[in-house]
C-alpha cells in the first residue's frame, strides 16, 4: 500500500513504464540520479506499444541518419543483454523488398554505415527462401533479429530499480503542473509526486495528456500532430510442407523478418514468438490500422478489411505459411508527419515519443539520448526537435 498522504519525491519523474520509459529510468538511475516511473496500469502494458516478444531489430533504412543510430542502438543492447544476462535480441537476419522499398537504395545506405548486407536476385532469393516469393532484387542482412519487447522492458526496469529508481503502477497520470520548486504531478485517484523534471514517455496516450502538462506555449504550439493507430497483427502458422512436397523449412532457424513495400500494400513480418506458441509468422500491414484519438480509445477489435488485405498478401508472397490466421491481436502505432523521433524539452518536461513504429529497436540508446538531454551532457538532434508538423490537410 502507498501512503497517499506522504507525498513521494525525486528528481526526475518518467510517465510510461514501456521500452521508452524503462529505457529513460535505466540510464538515469545508473547515473545516480534519484528517479521515479510512473505506470498507468503494469510495465509493458498490454495496453501500450511495447507488450509482447515480438518486434523488429534491423539496418534497413535509406535515411543514413537513422542507420547510423541503429548501429550506436546495437551497442547499447549488447550492453544490456550483459547487464541483465538476458537473450534480448534472437537473431534471424533481415529480408527487404518490393519496389517502394528500394533494396539497392538500402544496400547503398548500408555500405555506407559499415553494415553487413548482400544484394540478390529474385531467382537467388527464391532459391534461398523458398518459404516465400519476390518481385524484386532482394536484401538480406544478418545482423537483424527479433527483440523481445516485454523482456527488455523488465530488464531495464529491474536494473533501474537495483540502481535505487522507484517504480509505481496503477498510476494514472491525470495532469502535471509547475511550481516553484519543479513539479507536481496528480494521479487519477488523487496522489501526488513532485518532481525537479518530468520526462513524457506515454506511447499512444501522449495525445490525452499533452493539454494536461503544463508546457511552455510556445513549446506546446511546436509539438507535432500525433496520430495513433490501432494496428492489426495476424499470426499464420508455418506449413509442414513446401507446395511441392518437401518438408519445410525449419522455421526456428530459416525464417527471417522482412519487410515489403510494393504499389499496393506494406507489411511486415517475422517469427511470432510466445505471443502465439513458436507456430508461425506474425504478419501486418504497415499502418493499415484505423485512427484511433489516443490510447484511450482502443477496444481491440480486428479489421475485417486489413485481415483480407493480409492474408491476400501471404497468400501471393509466403507459400510457407498456411493462409488463414491461427491468432490476432492489436496494437498501437504513434505516427507525426515527418516520421522522425521526438525527443526534446522546454523548461523541465521532456517529450520522447519514438514514433511510426520504429522506436523498438532503439530502446536502449533512447534512455542515453534523454540522459544526456535532461543532464545538459548533449542537447536534441534538430532530427528530433518538435516543430509543429502536421499531416497534409489538417487544420492547426
Amino acid at each position: 500500500m502507498h501512503d497517499i498522504d506522504r507525498r513521494e519525491s525525486a528528481t526526475y519523474a518518467v510517465i510510461g513504464a514501456g521500452l521508452s520509459g524503462a529505457s529513460v529510468a535505466w540510464r538515469l538511475a545508473e547515473s545516480g540520479a534519484e528517479v521515479i516511473v510512473l505506470e498507468r496500469d503494469v510495465p509493458a502494458s498490454a495496453l501500450g506499444s511495447s507488450h509482447g516478444s515480438a518486434r523488429i531489430f534491423r539496418y534497413g533504412y535509406l535515411d543514413p541518419f537513422y542507420a547510423g543510430l541503429v548501429v550506436q542502438a546495437r551497442r547499447g543492447w549488447e550492453e544490456l543483454e550483459a547487464a541483465s544476462g538476458r537473450r534480448l535480441i534472437t537473431p534471424s537476419g533481415a529480408l527487404d523488398f518490393g519496389a517502394v522499398r528500394d533494396p539497392r537504395g538500402l544496400a547503398d545506405v548500408l555500405d555506407t554505415v559499415g553494415v553487413e548486407h548482400e544484394l540478390l536476385s529474385r531467382p537467388d532469393a527464391g532459391t534461398r527462401w523458398p518459404q516465400l516469393r519476390f518481385d524484386t532484387e532482394v536484401l538480406w542482412h544478418p545482423g537483424a533479429g527479433v527483440i523481445d519487447a516485454e523482456e527488455s522492458v523488465h530488464a531495464m526496469l529491474e536494473l533501474a530499480q537495483r540502481a535505487g529508481a522507484q517504480l509505481r503502477t496503477g498510476w494514472d497520470v491525470a495532469y502535471v503542473r509547475h511550481g516553484f520548486t519543479g513539479y507536481v504531478l496528480t494521479s487519477a485517484t488523487g496522489r501526488t509526486v513532485h518532481a525537479e523534471q518530468v520526462i513524457v514517455a506515454a506511447g499512444g496516450w501522449l495525445p490525452a495528456l499533452l493539454g494536461d502538462l503544463d508546457l511552455p506555449g510556445g513549446f506546446s504550439d511546436a509539438m507535432p500532430q500525433f496520430e495513433v493507430r490501432q494496428e492489426n497483427a495476424f499470426h499464420f502458422a508455418y506449413r509442414e510442407q513446401s507446395d511441392h512436397g518437401e518438408p519445410a523449412p525449419d522455421a526456428a532457424t530459416s525464417w527471417p523478418t522482412f519487410i515489403y513495400k510494393g504499389d499496393d500494400i506494406q507489411t511486415y513480418g517475422l517469427p511470432g514468438g510466445r505471443d502465439a506458441d513458436h507456430r508461425g509468422q506474425k504478419v501486418a500491414e504497415y499502418n493499415g490500422g484505423r485512427v484511433i484519438r489516443s490510447a484511450r480509445d482502443q477496444d481491440g477489435r480486428i479489421d475485417a478489411a486489413n485481415r483480407h488485405r493480409v492474408a491476400g498478401f501471404v497468400e501471393r508472397f509466403a507459400p510457407g505459411l498456411e493462409s488463414d490466421t491461427y491468432a490476432e491481436t492489436t496494437c498501437l502505432f504513434t505516427n507525426v508527419p515527418r516520421d522522425d523521433m521526438i525527443i526534446d524539452r522546454a523548461a523541465g518536461v521532456t517529450i520522447l515519443s519514438p514514433c511510426s513504429g520504429q522506436g523498438a529497436k532503439f530502446a536502449p540508446l533512447l534512455g542515453e539520448l534523454v540522459h544526456d538531454l535532461v543532464t545538459g551532457a548533449g542537447r536534441s538532434d534538430e532530427r528530433f526537435r518538435a516543430v509543429g508538423q502536421r499531416f497534409a490537410g489538417a487544420v492547426r
